[in-house]
């Protein structure tokens, strides 16, 4: 069956609840997809007939502070890596392979960095480089939504959980009447992610995806920023598994430079670079990418 087995839950290293979906060919290689910012396990919903042609089994959960899953003030982002290890142990798998999109990107390399004799294949689409970077300019040609948020975490959490709890209101008024428009009007994106957005096919594994984020407050968002802007607790140079880099150029939330430092950075990464694409998955290439991460070794 293509679809979801249901929410499962399972137990962090240190008790904390985490909440997971799959997608996909429940008999298939084991691939975990991690979401982006904000987002929840749901994010594996609108491509599962898709998975399941390649024959993966995708799997999905809420991080820490989204949906179903417990939060984890003060997370790095480092820390995935014993909250996929502890949801591989409790589902019995032993290899697999990870990806993530946007934010959830350098999850997926952190994992593929400390988890080499788990790991066969790892991905990062549209992944930001580290912050603190000498000489690297973070901002550049990013879109004012992204910026704001930093502007807000480097205030401290009183201002941002005030500004986020702003956002998400924002966002849940707008998916409940067009989902198209989950990004606020004030984004120029490109042309390719309009599309994206505007595909029906999409909408309601949109709504889903962030009715579900914002289910129990909007600590997942907070921890995410502020995640970002800390040390990552792991360096992409560690990684020694086949690695996925890959990037649009028409992106405005996540810039070419990021792609490019990363594919720079991450050991013999093969690097896949959309000329015309932007943020968000092309659903013509979901096939194509997982089809890759589920290939032995």
């Amino acid at each position: 069956m293509a679809g979801a087995s249901g929410t499962q839950k399972a137990a962090a290293a240190d008790g904390r609840t985490l909440t997971i979906a799959e997608w996909g060919d429940p008999d298939g290689f084991p691939v975990f997809f991690l979401h982006g910012t904000p987002g929840s396990r749901f994010v594996g919903q609108a491509f599962s007939g898709a998975y399941a042609s390649v024959g993966a089994r995708v799997i999905t959960y809420d991080r820490p502070g989204y949906g179903g899953s417990d939060r984890f003030r003060g997370r790095r982002v480092v820390n995935s890596v014993a909250d996929v290890s502890a949801i591989a142990d409790s589902l019995g798998i032993e290899r697999f392979a990870v990806s993530g999109g946007s934010w959830g990107g350098p999850h997926s390399l952190a994992v593929a960095a400390r988890l080499p004799e788990r790991v066969t294949r790892a991905a990062c689409r549209a992944g930001v480089a580290p912050f603190d970077i000498t000489g690297f300019d973070w901002f550049a040609d990013m879109d004012a939504v992204n910026i704001d948020e930093i502007g807000w975490a480097l205030g401290g959490e009183d201002v941002l959980a005030r500004e986020i709890e702003r956002t998400a209101a924002g966002m849940l008024e707008r998916v409940a009447d067009d989902p198209s428009k989950v990004i606020s009007d004030n984004v120029e994106l490109s042309e390719a992610d309009r599309a994206v957005m505007a595909s029906p096919e999409q909408h309601e594994a949109i709504r889903r995806d962030i009715n579900e984020a914002f289910r129990h407050g909007v600590w997942g968002y907070v921890d995410d920023i502020f995640c970002l802007i800390q040390p990552w607790g792991f360096d992409v140079t560690e990684i020694g598994v086949p690695t996925r880099v890959l990037y649009g150029l028409t992106d405005v939330l996540v810039p070419r430079q990021h792609g490019e430092w990363l594919a720079h950075n991450v050991p013999n990464a093969e690097v896949v670079i959309d000329e015309q694409g932007g943020h968000m998955p092309d659903p013509n290439l979901v096939t194509e990418r997982f089809g890759w991460l589920v290939q032995p070794v």
